[in-house]
């Protein structure tokens, strides 16, 4: 799998606190609706969120900071 097969197109909604928050992706042509954020986390310059899908997967998307992009980092069945 190479680098670019990780970047995902997320939908966000962004709270009162302009915090975004993943509610939808997409993984290649397939959408997956988030059902619930399981976690999430900060790094220095990447936030995390452990999300469970309408598939009933449960996936970490990375979100660069700096660079606004968003990565699959983590994907179990």
């Amino acid at each position: 799998m190479s680098e670019s097969d990780l970047s995902v197109v997320v939908s966000c909604y962004a709270g009162y606190r302009s915090e975004q928050t993943p509610t939808e992706f997409l993984l290649g042509e397939r959408k997956i609706r988030v059902i619930e954020v399981v976690d999430r986390w900060l790094a220095t310059d990447h936030r995390y969120f452990k999300v469970r899908g309408d598939d009933t997967g449960v996936y970490i998307l990375r979100h660069d900071v700096t660079a606004e992009r968003w990565e699959l980092t983590m994907f179990s069945k």
